[in-house]
């Protein structure tokens, strides 16, 4: 039996496919309705982590931030109150690698084996089971889940010991933010200066200048259809931490830091719920 705790865009999606590939599945959302769908095609309702702790032997969590991770992990019927001994928890929410290293201390203590495995990809990807894990781990513990992890994305790149994935995760959201808004930012200034946005638009799109993520983003930024698919105050929260990791680190990160205030106002006006191309729309407002 395999377990999956956090069912939002992305979670619902990779635990419908574990599903629908074969393997036997319960589930803890915070909410239940978003595990009704999930439980119509078979999976197993748990009324708290640990009852799924209890009846897996496998567990993925996919969480929004490091203080849900916690609240499913140590909480009243936390994650680790019925896990057992030996038991695999693979966390693929985006999260520090330094909050990552602590976790993977702390199954260690409770003689709970771990891995990190964030995830590339938004929610089509998902849906489609073509994200791609980013995956911090002993290697024994990564193979032993290479066949979900299969069924769930197109790829599995190991980047060695417990955060590895995790800081990984923060550098691919970092240039996927930072792209995004660089063709925000590129289309709106045409826009002021009297160019066509379309036509402007499949032009940049046509040149080496742009890549495929900034070309899937293409009707969503002409047709201002914002329906998240990486929520915009996710990646705001992503920057954050990112910015807090490099602190850490001593890395400057000057061109992210400009970026993550210009996330913040986009949140401050409106567009956190909307997808992450919305920061268009702050820029391109009269």
């Amino acid at each position: 039996m395999i377990g999956f705790i956090g069912l939002g865009i992305m979670g619902e999606n990779m635990a419908a496919n574990l599903l629908e590939k074969g393997e036997r599945l319960v589930v803890f959302n915070r909410t239940k309705e978003k595990a009704h769908a999930l439980m119509d095609k078979g999976a197993v309702w748990a009324d708290s982590p640990r009852e799924v702790g209890e009846q897996a032997d496998i567990v993925f969590t996919m969480l929004t931030d490091p203080g849900a991770v916690q609240a499913v992990i140590f909480g009243e019927d936390g994650l680790f109150s019925g896990m057992k001994k030996n038991g695999l928890w693979v966390d693929a929410s985006t999260v520090k690698p330094a909050f990552t290293k602590e976790m993977a201390k702390a199954a260690r203590a409770h003689d709970i084996r771990f891995v990190d495995a964030p995830v590339s990809g938004s929610k089509a990807p998902a849906q489609q089971g073509k994200l791609h894990f980013l995956v911090g781990g002993d290697e024994k513990d990564v193979k032993e889940i290479t066949p979900l992890l299969e069924k769930m994305g197109q790829s599995i790149q190991y980047m060695g010991g417990n955060g590895n994935g995790s800081a990984t995760k923060l550098a691919v959201n970092m240039l996927l933010v930072q792209s995004l808004t660089g063709l925000s930012e590129a289309v709106s200034f045409g826009e002021a200066v009297g160019l066509d946005r379309e036509h402007l638009m499949d032009v940049l799109l046509a040149l080496p200048v742009t890549s495929d993520i900034q070309a899937g983003k293409r009707d969503t930024i002409l047709n201002q259809d914002f329906d998240p698919q990486f929520p915009l105050e996710h990646a705001y929260k992503d920057l954050q931490q990112i910015s807090e990791t490099a602190y850490e680190a001593g890395a400057p990160l000057p061109m992210t830091n400009s970026v993550k205030e210009l996330y913040a106002l986009a949140k401050k006006n409106g567009y956190g719920k909307q997808d992450v191309a919305a920061v268009y729309a702050l820029l391109a407002r009269d």
